[in-house]
């Protein structure tokens, strides 16, 4: 392996705006509703999981997609309620979104991961009253 290429860490600096989360896609006015619920389902997701620290890149790639994919679940079925009924096709891609949303769902784990939130002893002790 000694002929094989390190890849240097970047500087957060030297990082795409995708990367380092100062915008959701290039090229995209981030204020659409499109964008704003998208961002919405990649925080609460990175929620369920124990926040931004606790996922690895894989896994936020994982809820990128996912999150991607309820979005556009969500228009069919504003779609679907608008025009009071659904094709066979838009049913069928729907069905199929929805079963790919599933499986992208249950590689990262379905249920809730709770955070540790039990205060430190010393900040424990801090906040008791005085007796």
């Amino acid at each position: 392996m000694a002929d094989s290429p390190t890849i240097a860490v970047q500087k957060p600096s030297h990082r795409s705006r995708v990367t380092n989360g100062s915008v959701l896609l290039q090229n995209v006015d981030g204020r659409s509703g499109w964008a704003r619920r998208m961002r919405d389902l990649m925080a609460l997701h990175l929620s369920d999981l124990g926040g931004e620290g606790a996922v690895s890149a894989a896994e936020k790639s994982i809820i990128r997609r996912a999150a991607t994919l309820t979005v556009e679940l969500e228009r069919m079925e504003e779609r679907f309620a608008t025009d009071g009924e659904a094709d066979a096709d838009a049913l069928d891609l729907y069905s199929r979104t929805s079963g790919n949303l599933r499986r992208l769902l249950e590689a990262i784990g379905l249920r809730r991961r709770p955070r540790d939130v039990t205060p430190d002893l010393r900040d424990y002790i801090d906040a008791r009253p005085a007796a």
